[in-house]
């Protein structure tokens, strides 16, 4: 974080803790953030999961929605999506080294939340 002053209109000067573009912050909110991705990590945690159970698991979320945070954490690495078979087609989907690197993160934030009953 970098700290810089600021003056306004009236010349009042204020101290800004800006977060210069893109702070480690910013980038792990832009990966973890997303609507629904913190789900999907978490329910890969304990193993390959088929993207019909991970739908069903997540309730709420769209197939389209599933698919298009699946893809994103694919291409970050987070995920591996691996094919069972062509005819009829069937994959799962499991976290990597790196995916199961959030768990850590994730849990201390729901503890958090539960803490202060957020």
């Amino acid at each position: 974080m970098d700290s810089r002053v600021e003056t306004d209109a009236s010349g009042r000067k204020t101290v800004v803790d800006a977060c210069m573009e893109p702070c480690a912050i910013e980038r792990g909110m832009r990966i973890l953030g997303g609507k629904w991705t913190a789900s999907v990590i978490y329910h890969l945690k304990d193993g390959p999961v088929r993207f019909n159970d991970l739908a069903r698991m997540l309730g709420g979320a769209s197939k389209k929605m599933i698919d298009q945070r699946l893809k994103e954490l694919e291409a970050r690495e987070l995920v591996v999506r691996k094919v069972l078979s062509d005819r009829p087609i069937a994959v799962t989907y499991e976290l990597t080294g790196l995916g199961f690197s959030t768990l850590k993160i994730l849990e201390e934030l729901r503890s958090w939340t539960e803490k202060y009953e957020l």
